[in-house]
């Protein structure tokens, strides 16, 4: 029998009207929206279904937008009977993956990575930061480049999302140097990305240590089933250890090739993107043609997603 993870996104395909179709048609996905706005004190539900870009994109409205929307988009799949073997989730996803397997509340992650968010958002200088895509270049290849553009200032691998494409992340000048680096030693494409702060890189360490002090205080409890986490890329499953790979996640690079090759070497063979957009299946495509990628983040792709589950479970 097939064995399914869940991956839950980071980052929206399109950030306006996410989640508006979950809420419509499922109850439980119109009350995970609900107890997001109670939780924040604001509504974050009519943010997602009617905000402007510019508000959604802001990074301490587009986290607990994107986890709100994953919780709704599994809450359905679970009330309908499906539950994966293995989660993950990319960055902010790790929260998602983590409500999904119980290891922490909805209400308490929602207020965490609304803290993340802002934290993050202010660690950095507007302007003193950057990220960039280098894409067609080995990860070594990208860690090379990186040593060599960093001349003293910090720049280093963030995402290291498939054998095709790692993103950068550090000092603004630092990340220029790399992406001209890249360009000139044979990456495909190396492009800045329209992010507002460097995620992922040593320069978030002061929101490193402003979200430890929320994540210490916060309650965590054992996961349900595996989750593999983005920092060391291997499966957990006590909520010390959850707890602990948040932390270092804000710094440490986001080890998504290594995350899916561990699922597909555990015996994972479908996976479900659970949130808005399709980014993650386009990573996968880019690691295995050879596993089956779904999505999940209206009535339509659930149907069709539940559908394509039971015909592999039952092969």
């Amino acid at each position: 029998m097939s064995k399914v993870a869940f991956l839950f996104p980071g980052q929206a395909s399109q950030y306006c009207g996410m989640g508006k179709d979950l809420a419509q048609n499922f109850p439980e996905s119109q009350g995970v929206l609900e107890q997001a706005d109670a939780a924040l004190g604001f509504p974050i539900s009519k943010m997602c279904f009617e905000g402007t870009e510019e508000e959604l994109k802001l990074t301490e409205n587009t986290q607990p937008g994107i986890l709100s929307v994953s919780i709704a988009a599994y809450r359905a799949l679970e009330k309908r009977g499906v539950v994966p073997d293995f989660v993950a989730g990319h960055s902010l996803g790790e929260y998602s993956a983590l409500v999904a397997a119980g290891g922490i509340e909805f209400a308490d992650a929602v207020k965490l990575v609304r803290a993340r968010g802002k934290y993050m958002q202010e660690a950095v200088p507007p302007g003193e930061g950057a990220m960039a895509a280098i894409l067609g270049m080995a990860p070594s290849d990208v860690a090379d480049v990186c040593k060599k553009a960093s001349q003293g200032e910090v720049v280093s691998p963030a995402n290291l999302n498939s054998p095709e494409q790692t993103v950068i992340s550090g000092a603004a000048a630092a990340v220029k140097r790399a992406v001209e680096i890249a360009s000139q030693s044979g990456a495909k494409r190396a492009v800045i990305l329209p992010v507002s702060a460097p995620f992922h890189c040593a320069l978030m360490m002061p929101a490193q240590k402003r979200l430890e002090a929320d994540l210490r205080s916060a309650r965590f409890s054992s996961l349900k089933f595996p989750l593999i986490t983005n920092v060391d890329a291997e499966a957990i499953t006590t909520g010390d250890e959850a707890r602990e790979s948040l932390i270092r996640q804000v710094t440490s690079p986001v080890r998504w090739l290594d995350s899916i090759r561990e699922m597909i070497e555990a015996g994972v063979s479908v996976f479900v993107e659970v949130g808005p957009g399709k980014v993650l299946c386009g990573l996968l495509r880019q690691i295995d043609r050879s596993v089956r990628a779904l999505n999940v983040e209206d009535a339509a792709s659930l149907n069709a997603a539940m559908e394509k589950i039971a015909q592999d479970r039952a092969s």
